[in-house]
């Protein structure tokens, strides 16, 4: 339960990425700086926090040990994710991107088979916690009520360029994360895992930023202060609290099914964040009953995930 609060936290500052996203795009803003900037502005608060834990020289040698590693999944789990996102939001509204965003639930449920589990010495490829999946289809078909009012006033190509780019996003996050959670097999806290993430994905941010001098110059001093407030809430607060959740649970498909499916409550936060900042209409019936629905879905997630707990510890008093 306390994982579960953890990532409700974490998706109300996640929240503040789409909301702001899309108010850079409404300023003319580029998503090319937008994906960057948020990296850039990143790195200094974690490697103030590493260094005051003295954590630097043990984060180095775990990169060193499998740079290959860090470079393809923090490509995956930060660029693959972040860059499709604000992408997305040049193309269409913080709602859309942010509703579909939510696909990461179900997204992160299918993911299960990529991994393998050490049991008793031999290695067991995880299966799909169909409970799980069940749980978090129930969520998707809220999101999708959501969806109905606002997608009928927005044109084919700007649904599709607001949508594909954010399904790629949806798988690359959580895969990215889990890989790299495998990789350091907790020899590193969250906060070390996060900033050598950040380290690794560079070369990405990087690049991109230099594209975007040269295509569409330097962004403005307005884009520069939100993309900071996007680093600050989203990339340190909500990544690390995330990531702290997903770490405690990362032996139990159903458990971690539950704490990723918490993200659906960002778009609560979004349309809440919209409708008093940006003038957003607020919902319509329809997408208050998918709200409803979303909510019963994360009961369900916690309460699944108090059950399963319960029996862990039962199973485990009775061995010993």
């Amino acid at each position: 339960m306390k994982e579960i609060a953890l990532g409700i936290v974490a998706s109300l500052f996640f929240a503040v990425t789409f909301i702001l996203n899309h108010a850079m795009e409404m300023q003319g803003g580029s998503w090319l700086w937008s994906a960057s900037l948020r990296y850039f502005f990143m790195l200094p608060f974690l490697l103030v926090i590493v260094f005051y834990r003295k954590g630097m020289s043990q984060l180095s040698g775990e990169m060193k040990t499998q740079p290959i590693a860090w470079l393809l999944w923090s490509f995956v789990g930060f660029v693959l994710f972040y860059a499709p996102l604000t992408f997305a939001a040049a193309f269409g509204p913080g709602w859309l991107v942010s509703g579909t965003w939510q696909f990461t639930i179900v997204a992160g449920v299918l993911l299960a088979p990529l991994f393998v589990s050490v049991i008793a010495g031999k290695t067991v490829r995880q299966k799909i916690p169909f409970i799980s999946l069940l749980i978090s289809c129930v969520i998707l078909v809220g999101i999708l009520l959501i969806q109905i009012p606002h997608a009928q006033s927005v044109s084919f190509r700007s649904l599709m360029l607001g949508i594909l780019p954010v399904i790629v996003a949806a798988f690359a996050y959580p895969l990215g994360n889990r890989k790299m959670m495998e990789v350091c097999g907790g020899r590193i806290d969250t906060f070390q895992r996060v900033l050598g993430m950040t380290i690794a994905s560079l070369p990405a941010w990087i690049i991109m930023a230099i594209y975007a001098v040269l295509t569409v110059g330097l962004p403005s001093a307005s884009q520069l202060f939100q993309s900071l407030l996007v680093g600050i809430s989203s990339g340190v607060i909500a990544t690390v609290l995330f990531f702290i959740a997903t770490d405690r649970v990362r032996e139990h498909q159903g458990k971690l099914a539950a704490v990723e499916a918490t993200q659906s409550t960002e778009i609560l936060f979004v349309i809440i964040g919209e409708v008093l900042l940006l003038g957003i209409a607020f919902p319509s019936p329809i997408a208050l009953a998918g709200l409803g629905v979303i909510i019963v879905g994360m009961l369900l997630h916690s309460y699944y995930t108090m059950i399963i707990g319960k029996k862990n510890a039962v199973q485990q008093n009775t061995s010993s």
